[in-house]
């Protein structure tokens, strides 16, 4: 993968890296910008028409002042730990937050929204934010940008700023599985291609204004899910195989579609993150990985709680979150996220090189 990665394990890089921006006291990049769904959503959907929400206790108990700031976690995101390995000092602030103004907004910004996906009838379902709405958030973004510092800066910022997507998860778990009038339509297969083509024109489209540098995650291992093992395991505590395989078939596509999109789109840098096999390693090896509970989530009964229903009177929530490898039913720990963030920037110097 370049500067010497067959060298290097993962935990030399983070430390490369983190040092370098530290030693210069500037981030590695000029600016992180952030879509897709609940695994990173910031706090967006804080203020919208929607039951998918997290911005009560217990979550965000471990977050900085214990505030419940809309993460759907009990502390930071993969993507929070990934700003501080990049070297900033503030996360970017969600864009429909109070705190996404002025100079703010020049380290870049988060657009995800909890329930959102590829698919726009699963944003239009849970009334999120979808991604074409993102990316029309983006443009108004980028605006501002060039309104604070002028043009030619601010292309700067977006041609070398990193822009980080996460989705599909809602699109299957919350959609298509629950969805007869979908899985009735489409096979699995069907609908992950139905997912890609929406995946490629939002490349495309931020290609288009100027980007040039972007990360999209894999999906994780869906049938590992607490809430996703309750739901569909059929009285099983075991993952559930048969979502793990529609996840592993739809990351293959996702790798060939990205490779594709890349070869077309001249100076495009774009990374594939696998957190399916680095999540499944936690899931199926927690204590070798640091963890004592991989099956049950910390919130509540662990089973399913998620949302609303993971709340300060849910009766059962761990008091330690840390030997837990998920918060709720759908969402890594903070402990676990660490971990995910040490993978993202192993796997993804190339875009900070």
């Amino acid at each position: 993968m370049g500067l010497g990665i067959g060298f290097l394990g993962c935990s030399s890089l983070i430390i490369l890296a983190v040092s370098i921006s530290h030693a210069y006291a500037d981030p590695l990049v000029p600016s992180l910008c952030i879509f897709g769904d609940s695994v990173v959503d910031a706090g967006n959907n804080n203020n919208l028409y929607t039951l998918v929400k997290a911005n009560f206790p217990p979550y965000g108990r471990d977050f900085a002042n214990r505030r419940s700031t809309g993460r759907f976690c009990n502390g930071k995101l993969a993507t929070d730990f990934t700003a501080e390995n990049l070297g900033f000092t503030a996360y970017q602030p969600a864009y429909l937050s109070p705190e996404a103004t002025g100079k703010n907004l020049l380290t870049g910004a988060n657009f995800a929204s909890a329930a959102s996906g590829y698919d726009d009838r699963t944003a239009q379902l849970y009334q999120a934010i979808s991604l074409p709405q993102q990316l029309n958030y983006y443009k108004e973004w980028q605006s501002k940008v060039v309104n604070l510092v002028g043009r030619t800066k601010a292309a700067s910022i977006f041609s070398k700023g990193v822009h980080i997507l996460s989705a599909g998860n809602s699109d299957f778990i919350q959609n298509y599985y629950v969805n007869p009038v979908l899985n009735q339509a489409y096979s699995a297969d069907q609908y992950s291609d139905i997912l890609l083509n929406s995946y490629r024109t939002f490349v495309q489209n931020l290609y288009g204004l100027g980007v040039r540098r972007m990360g999209v995650t894999s999906l994780p291992p869906t049938g590992c899910l607490p809430a996703a093992i309750t739901l569909f395991g059929a009285g099983s505590n075991e993952c559930v195989q048969r979502l793990n395989q529609d996840a592993t078939s739809f990351n293959v596509k996702l790798k060939n579609t990205s490779q594709g999109l890349q070869s077309k789109l001249p100076g495009l840098i774009l990374v594939v993150f696998d957190i399916y096999h680095p999540l499944l390693d936690m899931v199926t090896k927690p204590v070798e990985n640091g963890f004592f509970e991989s099956r049950r989530a910390c919130c509540g009964t662990g089973t399913v709680e998620t949302s609303l229903l993971c709340n300060a009177r849910s009766i059962g929530t761990c008091s330690n979150a840390t030997g837990y490898v998920f918060w709720d039913g759908f969402h890594p720990t903070e402990a676990a996220n660490m971990v995910l963030a040490g993978d993202l920037l192993g796997q993804g110097i190339s875009l900070i090189s």
